[in-house]
């Protein structure tokens, strides 16, 4: 029954109007995400994105509260400038004070998220929130995506990826190892500060689908995920983005079966489990594979120490 739904609801990607632009803006965001979420995951800055997201919701409030508009292209642009800035804000207290950067990104979430929540609640008071819809940027809601909301994220992520593609050589050794590209005369403070702007893109790009509180999943979980798998950046960059956008498909999919299911959280979910199923079968990492590999070597070790002690017996008898 469960697998009839979920058919009938990817037939449906082609027939159905809202359906088949939810799918594709959620594969949008799993593609841009998980490519860049690569970056964030190997330089050990998983709660870099989670702070950039909850920069973004004061930038929401501010945007509609100087505006009076709920257009979603002027929303997302607010969202980009206070999810910059508290990209920018994080990097400059990591570099001029010695706050560490995992206090760093703390201060900058909570202030930020705490803002972000004054100023909703206010905008719910005066009446203009819950008109505005504001409040679907906490958790997202993907099934009000429409095709002007999918075209807009098709040229964000489009800029993502091409940034990712021209400046690959250069963020990759920022990435591993920035004192050598300092070396070599590379702008490192420049190189990640253009990283941070592009990651601000991403996060703007998944608010209207998975929302400030659960966007981080879409940065880390398709990253984590390929890790399992390889070793090499280019195939990891590669393998996440086609983990991060199945899942937005997928779990577009699983969230029309049901009437009223939010489809930020199937998704989530969907990355979760690709994620669990990479920890447990990818042939390199996985538990399953590295359990086999240790039987095999107990036992080679027990065959060699039993070959062993019957060469000494036979040794011993021929004395």
């Amino acid at each position: 029954m469960i697998l009839e739904e979920i058919l009938s609801s990817f037939m449906g990607i082609f027939t159905d109007y809202t359906l088949r632009y939810v799918a594709l803006g959620s594969a949008i965001l799993g593609i841009t995400s998980g490519a860049l979420g690569c970056f964030t995951v190997l330089r050990k800055q998983s709660l870099f994105g989670d702070a950039i997201a909850h920069a973004a919701l004061p930038g929401i409030g501010f945007a509609y509260l100087f505006a009076g508009t709920k257009d979603s292209l002027f929303l997302m642009l607010g969202a980009a400038i206070f999810a910059w800035f508290g990209g920018m804000i994080t990097l400059a207290i990591t570099s001029t004070t010695r706050i560490k950067q995992d206090a760093a990104l703390g201060i900058t979430l909570s202030v930020f998220f705490g803002l972000g929540i004054v100023l909703l609640s206010y905008l719910q008071s005066i009446g203009g929130a819950s008109q505005a819809g504001l409040d679907r940027f906490l958790f997202g809601q993907a099934a009000a995506l429409i095709e002007s909301d999918v075209i807009n994220l098709g040229i964000l992520s489009a800029l993502c990826l091409t940034i990712l593609i021209l400046f690959y050589k250069e963020f990759k050794i920022t990435t591993f190892d920035s004192s050598f590209g300092q070396s070599l005369g590379f702008p490192i403070k420049y190189l990640n500060a253009l990283l941070t702007s592009v990651i601000v893109v991403a996060v703007v790009i998944g608010l209207h689908t998975v929302g400030v509180v659960l966007m981080v999943s879409m940065l880390i979980a398709p990253a984590a995920a390929a890790r399992q798998w390889t070793s090499n950046l280019k195939n990891m960059i590669i393998l996440s983005a086609i983990f991060g956008g199945l899942s937005g498909i997928i779990g577009s999919m699983i969230s029309s079966t049901t009437e009223g299911m939010s489809t930020g959280p199937v998704i989530v979910i969907t990355i979760t489990a690709i994620l669990g199923i990479s920890f447990v079968f990818s042939p390199k990492q996985g538990y399953l594979f590295r359990y086999i590999r240790n039987q095999r070597k107990s036992q080679t070790s027990l065959d060699n120490i039993k070959t062993i002690s019957n060469t000494e017996k036979e040794n011993h008898g021929n004395i």
